[in-house]
């Protein structure tokens, strides 16, 4: 009964943001309005009060089930693709980063609080994407296009994202058992608030604003992408977690984690650099249009 209540109530947020768009009252503008005030205020606050209450030590095998079935997708990509397009390199790491890339940081810590019960368990997944797989993706992007701005502006954007400062504060306090005055957490725990609302509204929007599929022409691409990111990686991180000892709640969690849909900024990453773009929007819409029935099956197995 948690878990139908949990995703009924993740549902019912999301279709509000989806007839609000359908209304016209948020057009394209104003959903990814919705968004970067999740992004840039409401989420760090919700970041930096959960990650405190963090035990670090029981998040290193959560960490490592992420890692290597994000690593798994992300080769099996490479490999499959390459033998059967021969893909260049920039289309290849943005089709493999579409196939392992989770969207963590929104739609991730929704799932979490209402179908986990734990927003703690998508911490590891978050960290190890923000802090090593994003920095060297754009510096590899930025070497073979040469459209970025370098190795700095890449480093630059890992210790300026809000997401990355206010994980790093989390941290800080959870390892130093150190406590907030009350004069902030009380702020911040206002904006945490607005954040889960926020995503999911924005969310909706998004996905009644999306573009038709299938009319770029790279449909086996995006099927391959989607088939590892929604079916391939939550195996491998159950397999990976139960072979580490993981039950419970934190298991669920994890495999939640890599069920959830490619992370929208791998689109925001493509358009830059001007290379996979139709796979990284198509791939990203399919994701997002299934994760929620692969989500449900999961938490049913494993809950």
């Amino acid at each position: 009964m948690d878990l139908l209540i949990g995703f009924t109530t993740i549902l019912v947020v999301i279709a509000a943001g989806a007839g609000l768009a359908h209304a016209g009252v948020l057009d394209r503008r104003s959903q990814r309005t919705l968004g970067e005030i999740a992004f840039f205020v409401a989420s760090p606050a919700l970041m930096v009060v959960t990650i405190s209450q963090v035990r670090l030590e029981a998040a290193a095998a959560n960490l490592v089930a992420s890692s290597v079935s994000l690593a798994a997708c992300f080769a099996a990509y490479v490999v499959l693709a390459r033998l059967r397009w021969g893909l260049s390199t920039g289309p290849l790491l943005i089709g493999a980063l579409t196939s392992s890339y989770v969207n963590a940081g929104n739609l991730g810590i929704a799932m979490a609080a209402y179908v986990v019960g734990d927003i703690t368990v998508v911490v590891p997944a978050l960290l190890v994407q923000m802090m090593v797989v994003q920095p060297v993706a754009l510096i590899v992007l930025d070497r073979i296009t040469g459209r970025g701005e370098g190795v700095g502006a890449a480093l630059r954007r890992l210790v300026t994202n809000p997401l990355t400062i206010s994980a790093v504060v989390g941290v800080v306090l959870a390892l130093t058992g150190w406590s907030l005055p009350q004069a902030v957490e009380d702020p911040l725990e206002l904006m945490a608030g607005a954040a889960i609302p926020l995503m999911l509204m924005s969310y909706g929007a998004a996905l009644r604003l999306s573009p038709p599929l299938g009319r770029a022409g790279h449909n086996g691409e995006v099927l391959l992408a989607s088939a590892l990111k929604l079916a391939v990686m939550p195996v491998v991180a159950w397999a990976v977690g139960v072979a580490l000892g993981l039950d419970g709640r934190v298991l669920l969690g994890v495999v939640i984690t890599a069920a959830l849909p490619t992370a929208q900024n791998i689109f925001l990453h493509a358009t830059r650099y001007r290379v996979g773009e139709d796979v990284a929007r198509e791939t990203i819409l399919v994701t997002t249009l299934a994760s929620l029935p692969v989500a449900l099956l999961v938490a049913v197995v494993l809950g």
